[in-house]
C-alpha cells in the first residue's frame, strides 16, 4: 500500500506542479513557462539572488499578485472539497454522498445571501464579513442535521442523508426567497452562489490553509477505520471501532473543511462527488489511498476548471461553479450509465 501511495502520490504531485505552472502562463497575457519558473524561483529565499531577471516588471506583477494567489486558492479549495467528499462517502458508505449532502452549502449560502441582501457585507468584519458568517451558518446547519438525525443517541446513515436533503431543500428555499426579494444586489448574490475565485488575494488562502491542514490530518488518521466501515457498522464494532464517535468526528471534520472552502469561494459543486468516485474506479476502495489522493485530484479539478473559467470567454469570466457543474454532471451521468451496464 505504501509503495502504491508513494507512486500515485509522487506522480500526482509532479503533475499538479506542472499543471499549476501551465495555468500561471495562460491568460489574457501569455507568459512562457521558463519565464514563469524564473519569476517563482526569484522569490525563493537564497535562490532568488542567483536567478537573472530576464522579464518585464509587469510580468512579475501578473504572476505574483494576480494569478498565483488565485491558483493557490483554487488548489486549496479543490483539495478541501476532494478529501471532504471522500470522507463523506466513506463514513456514509454511499458513493453518491458529497460535501453538500448535509446541507452545508445551503447553510453557508443563507448567511452570505442575507448579508448581501441587507447591505451588511462590510458591516462587522469588513471584507471578511461574508466568509465568516457563511462559515458559521454552514456549521450551524450541520449541528441541526446531526440533531435531527439522532435516534436513541445513534446516527443512522440513512437518517443523516435524509436530514441533510431536507435541510438543504429548506435552506435553499430561503436563498431563493432572498434572491427574489433582492433588486440592486441580485447579481452579487447569484454570483456568490455560483462560486468564483476572482478578486481573492493571499489572505483568503491564509484563512483556508489552517482548516485544511487540521481537517486533513484528522481525516487521514481515519483511513483504516473507514476501510472497516465498508464491512458494515456491526462488523466494524466487533473489530474494535467506536462507530458513533467515528461517524461524528469524521462528519464534523469533513464539514468544517467544506464550510471553510465554501466561505471563501462560494458554492462549487461536483468536486467532492466526482473526484473520489473516479479514483475509486482507478485504485479501489482503500481509503488510506483515496483520502490523500482525493486532495490531489480535487486540487487538479478545480485548478483546470478555474483556468477554463477565466480564459474560455476572456475578458468575460464564467463562474467557477458553472464550469465544475458543466464538467462534472455529464461525467457523473457517464459513471451512472457505466455502473448500470456492469450491474446488468
Amino acid at each position: 500500500m505504501k509503495r502504491k501511495l508513494w507512486l500515485w502520490g509522487g506522480g500526482g504531485s509532479l503533475l499538479l506542479l506542472l499543471c499549476a505552472s501551465i495555468s500561471l502562463s495562460i491568460g489574457s497575457v501569455h507568459l512562457p513557462l521558463l519565464q514563469v519558473w524564473g519569476i517563482l524561483a526569484h522569490h525563493v529565499p537564497w535562490l532568488g539572488e542567483r536567478v537573472p531577471v530576464e522579464w518585464q516588471p509587469s510580468a512579475e506583477q501578473i504572476i505574483w499578485r494576480v494569478r498565483l494567489p488565485r491558483v493557490v486558492l483554487g488548489l486549496l479549495v479543490g483539495a478541501s472539497l476532494g478529501i471532504a467528499g471522500a470522507a463523506f462517502q466513506g463514513v456514509l458508505r454511499n458513493p453518491l454522498a458529497d460535501p453538500y449532502t448535509l446541507g452545508v452549502s445551503s447553510g453557508a449560502a443563507v448567511g452570505a445571501s442575507f448579508l448581501i441582501l441587507t447591505g451588511l457585507q462590510f458591516a462587522v468584519f469588513g471584507t471578511w464579513s461574508v466568509p465568516i458568517v457563511a462559515f458559521i451558518t454552514g456549521v450551524i446547519s450541520l449541528l441541526i442535521v446531526i440533531a435531527l438525525a439522532r435516534t436513541d443517541g445513534k446516527l443512522q446513515k440513512e437518517t443523516i442523508i435524509l436530514s441533510g436533503v431536507v435541510m438543504q431543500a429548506f435552506l435553499g428555499s430561503f436563498v431563493s426567497l432572498m434572491v427574489a426579494m433582492s433588486k440592486q444586489v441580485i447579481n452579487e448574490i447569484v454570483f456568490w452562489l455560483m462560486g468564483s475565485l476572482s478578486l481573492r488575494g493571499w489572505s483568503y488562502s491564509g484563512v483556508l490553509f489552517p482548516y485544511l491542514v487540521v481537517g486533513a490530518l484528522l481525516l487521514l488518521s481515519y483511513g483504516r477505520t473507514l476501510n472497516l466501515f465498508a464491512l458494515g457498522e456491526q462488523q466494524a464494532a466487533h473489530l474494535g471501532v467506536h462507530v458513533e464517535r467515528t461517524k461524528l468526528v469524521v462528519l464534523v471534520g469533513a464539514t468544517l473543511v467544506t464550510a471553510a472552502a465554501v466561505s471563501v469561494s462560494g458554492v462549487v459543486a461536483f468536486v467532492g462527488l466526482i473526484v473520489p468516485h473516479l479514483l475509486r474506479l482507478l485504485l479501489g476502495g482503500d481509503y488510506r489511498l483515496l483520502l490523500p489522493l482525493s486532495m490531489l485530484g480535487g486540487a487538479l479539478y478545480v485548478l483546470w476548471a478555474d483556468t477554463l473559467a477565466r480564459t474560455v470567454l476572456s475578458p468575460v469570466e464564467i463562474p467557477l461553479g458553472v464550469v465544475t457543474a458543466l464538467l462534472g454532471a455529464p461525467f457523473f451521468a457517464y459513471l451512472l450509465r457505466r455502473n448500470k451496464k456492469s450491474a446488468g
